[in-house]
């Protein structure tokens, strides 16, 4: 794990979902919109990549 994500997890520890905080980007938000966005970002990006190697090598659904 690299040291990004250890100190993600160390400020989220514990947090209720509800816990609001203030982003500099976007403002004040709560832990679950943060979680829900990450989530969709990264389900997006992985999506991509998918393509990308279909493309490369021809697999499909694996």
């Amino acid at each position: 794990m690299v040291a990004e994500q250890v100190a993600a997890r160390d400020a989220a520890d514990g947090m209720p979902l509800d816990a609001i905080f203030v982003s500099p980007r976007w403002g004040p938000m709560c832990l679950r919109w943060a979680f829900v966005h990450m989530h969709g970002e990264y389900a997006r990006h992985n999506g991509h990549a998918d393509i990308l190697r279909e493309r490369v090598d021809g697999t499909v659904g694996t």
